[in-house]
């Protein structure tokens, strides 16, 4: 069954070039593969994310892709030196303490791409 596959995030945009920029020199992800002018394959650790070409870019309003970091406080310093802005949200049972919403047992911090895709980084 699907439960022992890996599994690929896809994500939509409308600028295949900038979105790769953002992808590899914002964010640390390496191009590995592409499919002409549509489609970019990046790798993130062990997983792979596509990067492909739509209309309907950035009409998602909910999480696309989470990573899960070790020091969420230095991944944030790291993005904003590259110029990431972060958004905010009233979250239950989370308190925004700068850009992070802390909880109990969770740190999460959440970003756009360039085409309004919601990303975000979490950690324990």
């Amino acid at each position: 069954m699907l439960g022992t596959r890996n599994a690929v995030a896809n994500l939509a945009v409308k600028d295949l070039d900038r979105a790769k920029q953002f992808y590899t020199d914002t964010l640390g992800l390496k191009a590995i593969d592409h499919e002409d002018d549509e489609v970019v394959v990046l790798k993130s650790g062990d997983s792979v994310v596509n990067v492909y070409r739509s209309d309907y870019a950035g009409t998602n309003e909910a999480t696309a892709v989470t990573w899960e970091v070790d020091d969420i406080a230095t991944e944030v310093q790291a993005l904003r030196t590259k110029g990431v802005m972060f958004e905010h949200y009233d979250m239950p049972g989370l308190e925004l303490q700068g850009d992070v919403h802390v909880g109990d047992h969770m740190k999460v911090a959440w970003f756009k791409d360039p085409d309004g895709n919601i990303l975000n980084i979490v950690s324990g």
